[in-house]
């Protein structure tokens, strides 16, 4: 088999060069997580021979290479596609160059607009060149169709080679406290009907030709400047005719430009804000026309999603999934340090390092009951894709999956006096996480921004989606409660890494990382996947959540 072009011999001499040693212990010692092998983990995968490890390159082969290598060190058994180390993830990478046309026309005058300033857009459709030609632009609220919800921004208006223009969030992100809308969409946390993902995937199902999100930096929850920061690229799951978007272009547009487009339009964009806040909203007609004309440049690259399994005694078709991004963004421009590889220190080779050790401490235990799989998810950072592929593709059915435990972004400040949950209210795997919390002498506490959806943006969604009962462990959903320093000092961590290193040359190992609190947090998603693997116990989606319907309907399989 070969990935991108180059041998499995290299991928096997990667292994060797790079594996590092997995030492032999006592019985005692091995079932202890261990922050040594954690840090020699994370020193290796962020070396610059594995380029920023991004999906597609030289880097990415020598990091599978390196991943294969350590799962079998561990005594882990192929977990892959036909009883391989790896399942493959074909990806379509695109990126735009400089427009040729880019404009609004609105009641006879046409306005110019800069590319990156007042819009940004990218294609996954794989073409050479990204048209949208003079089409009707149309104003769809939110952009939500959810019957469970009796809500429905569309009201079956055809959209048909039209360009679809959304509000960012849920349609009660902004409600006051006595607007009919309020909680319906579980107010300022966000559902996934409030994520850009959803709005792209539901205006191609209706047939437009493109999609922009009018971009507010509140409730997106980053600033234009993360908007733009791909400069043109994007990464999609490689489909057939038959199942590619219909979107030639999808993006976002500026809050100032979308201010000007309506006002040009004759719209008052502040009432129309209003009124998408009610069920009874009907998609409305700008009056303006979009055009623009990019050229592409497009492939195929083949990507791979790693995996080792310890299976199962008594049911081994039934699965707990431990998972991690082995991804990060590759090469960039030099940071203060001369640094160039985004290497992803902690996000996420911190929690492959995490999910290498729990599946070391199993080894070191009697055979569970069930089947444990350690999974390395490719193209996380390229909108969650190679998890996407697997769950369209499983192999291992999502029926009989028990769990899925995540592991992305860590913090590395030391211990704390609690946990973060992420997505409350979701499933009763939060009732696991509070318990083993507890046996730690922690408590739980709520991420303080469901507003920005973290709860959607990492791997464990994509088998939420298939009814998988998930759990994600990020430190970045709120500030953790220190030991030493308390809650101001886990606000500045996250500040730190948010505002310096997120997605940078500079999320990098450091001497100065205390990983305590990142063992502690190891150790409870351990202990919870423990819990389940020698039991016939099954997780359950909580009443309200939009995944519990689907997980029901295959009850029967569980019996």
């Amino acid at each position: 088999m070969l990935f991108s072009g180059r041998p499995l011999s290299l991928l096997s001499a990667t292994a060797l060069l790079f594996t590092s040693p997995v030492h032999a212990q006592s019985a005692d010692q091995a079932t202890e997580i261990s922050a040594g092998e954690i840090t020699r983990t994370v020193r290796t995968m962020t070396l610059d021979q594995f380029e920023g490890r991004a999906p597609g390159t030289a880097g990415e082969d020598r990091t599978i290479g390196y991943l294969i290598g350590r799962f079998e060190a561990l005594g882990l058994e192929p977990g892959g596609v036909d009883g391989s180390w790896t399942q493959p993830v074909p990806l379509l990478h695109t990126v735009l160059g400089k427009p040729d046309r880019l404009s609004i026309s609105a009641k006879g005058e046409t306005t110019a607009l800069e590319a990156g300033k007042d819009i940004y857009v990218s294609t996954l459709q794989p073409r050479d060149r990204a048209v949208v030609e003079d089409a009707d632009m149309i104003f769809v609220g939110y952009g939500v169709t959810a019957p469970e919800r009796e809500w429905d921004d569309y009201k079956d208006v055809d959209l048909t080679s039209k360009v679809a223009v959304f509000l960012v969030n849920d349609p009660d992100f902004a409600a006051a406290a006595d607007e009919a809308v309020a909680g319906i969409f579980g107010g300022r946390a966000m559902t996934y009907y409030g994520r850009w993902t959803y709005k792209f995937e539901e205006a191609s199902r209706r047939g437009a030709v493109a999609a922009l999100i009018i971009h507010e930096t509140e409730a997106a929850g980053y600033g234009w400047s993360v908007v733009e920061s791909p400069q043109g690229e994007n990464y999609g799951i490689a489909r057939s005719d038959g199942e590619m978007t219909s979107l030639a272009l999808q993006g976002w547009i500026s809050g100032g430009t979308a201010q000007k487009l309506f006002d040009d339009a004759g719209l008052d964009l502040a009432k129309l804000r209003v009124a998408a806040r009610k069920n009874d909203f009907r998609p409305v007609p700008i009056g303006a026309r979009f055009d623009a004309a990019y050229p592409v440049k497009q492939e195929v690259v083949q990507s791979q999603n790693v995996f080792g399994k310890i299976t199962g005694k008594s049911r081994p078709d039934e699965t707990i999934i431990y998972g991690a991004h082995w991804d990060a963004y590759g090469e960039g421009p030099p940071d203060d340090e001369g640094r160039i590889y985004r290497a992803g220190a902690n996000d996420d080779a911190l929690g492959i390092a995490g999910i290498m050790e729990i599946a070391r401490k199993f080894k070191s235990m009697p055979q569970p009951d069930r089947t444990i799989v350690i999974a390395a998810w490719s193209a996380e950072e390229r909108g969650l894709l190679g998890s996407e592929v697997y769950a369209q593709n499983p192999i291992y059915p999502v029926e009989k999956s028990v769990a899925n435990l995540a592991i992305d972004v860590l913090q590395t400040a030391g211990k704390a006096k609690d946990v973060i949950l992420v997505g409350k209210g979701q499933g009763t795997l939060e009732d696991d996480l509070a318990r083993f919390a507890k046996l730690q002498g922690r408590v739980v506490t709520e991420e303080n921004l469901p507003e920005r959806g973290l709860f959607f943006r990492a791997d464990h969604f994509s088998l939420a989606k298939r009814g998988v009962p998930v759990l994600l462990m990020m430190s970045l959903a709120g500030a953790s409660d220190l030991v030493e320093g308390g809650r101001k000092a886990g606000q500045k961590w996250i500040d730190d890494y948010t505002g310096n290193c997120y997605h940078a040359a500079c999320d990098a190992w450091s001497p100065d990382w205390n990983l305590d609190g990142a063992l502690q947090d190891i150790n409870v998603m351990f202990d919870i996947g423990n819990s389940l693997a020698y039991s016939d116990r099954w997780p359950e989606w909580k009443s309200g959540s939009e995944f519990k319907e689907r997980r029901d309907a295959s009850a029967a399989t569980r019996q």
